[in-house]
């Protein structure tokens, strides 16, 4: 097992971020259906929106202005999680770690709830980065719903929704993850690359400017666009696995994804918030972000 790390930045005061990861009623719109926090005793979250969520299973082993830490049953393994703010001018610096992992390849087939992690908490971070910023968080994952569906308004026309989603050069620039393909019924979907990738998902119908499907392998991705009063309304599904194992991972990766997608085509100079992210055996050259 390994130990993961993300840094993101967040535009928003370090006093805000802190705000936002302290408060339980905060914690319950960006994080989890249940918080309950009492610095510096207890830091605990669980409910549907949270792995083996029945039952809180953090405990507070310290806490500071500038620092949380706490561990985190999964799948039996305490793992250590550690979240750092550094202030910036006019923004945060958030560093996570997360102890006890599995790495790259082990992650995509390796059962559990640690598996997880590493789309998990790029999806709780993008909220978090949202919450903090005044905006409205994009999406929970809900853990007890084999329904893999969600639907977006984005403040853009639907034709540039659609390029950002197709072209390679824009979805790589703003999902962080370089991807190549041949958009076309049968062609390919390389994440990482066709030279890195030789088993890459497969494009099953794409109708220009209004929506895709890939096949990868277990499971569909389906996104369709319609205009929607001057927007755009995104509507995201995942399809055709076995419902009595959601493919949560990959969901969690798709819609931290539109978070940041929706970012992109919203806020004026965007930048992305991922800064660096380290997972032990991550190909080189898969994440555009490090």
């Amino acid at each position: 097992m390994a130990t993961m790390k993300k840094s993101i930045r967040i535009a928003a005061p370090l006093g805000e971020v802190r705000r936002a990861l302290t408060d339980p009623a905060a914690l319950q719109v960006w994080l989890a259906e249940h918080a309950e926090v009492s610095l510096p005793d207890r830091y605990q979250f669980w409910g549907r929106f949270t792995p083996d969520g029945k039952a809180p299973h953090q405990h507070l082993k310290h806490s500071d202005d500038n620092s949380l830490r706490f561990d985190w049953e999964l799948d039996g393994v305490t793992t250590a999680v550690e979240i750092g703010l550094i202030a910036e001018s006019g923004s945060t610096l958030l560093t996570l770690t997360q102890t006890e992992v599995p790495g790259w390849p082990e992650m995509l087939t390796t059962p559990g709830d640690r598996s997880l992690m590493h789309t998990y908490w790029a999806l709780v971070l993008a909220n978090l980065a949202d919450y903090a910023e005044g905006r409205e968080p994009l999406a929970l994952c809900d853990f007890t719903s084999a329904v893999l569906r969600h639907e977006v308004l984005i403040d853009a026309d639907r034709l540039a929704v659609y390029e950002s989603l197709t072209e390679p050069e824009q979805f790589s620039r703003w999902s962080g993850v370089m991807v190549e393909a041949e958009l076309k019924p049968g062609g390919r979907w390389a994440m990482g690359g066709f030279e890195a990738n030789p088993h890459p998902a497969r494009i099953i119908d794409i109708q220009p400017g209004h929506s895709m499907s890939i096949d990868w392998g277990e499971m569909v991705q389906t996104w369709e666009l319609a205009d929607s009063e001057g927007r755009t309304q995104l509507t995201f599904v995942h399809s055709g696995f076995d419902e009595a194992k959601p493919p949560y991972d990959g969901w969690l990766g798709a819609l931290s994804g539109l978070a940041e997608l929706r970012r992109y085509h919203e806020i004026k100079n965007w930048r992305p918030i991922a800064v660096e992210t380290q997972l032990e055996g991550l190909p080189d050259g898969l994440l555009t972000s490090n």
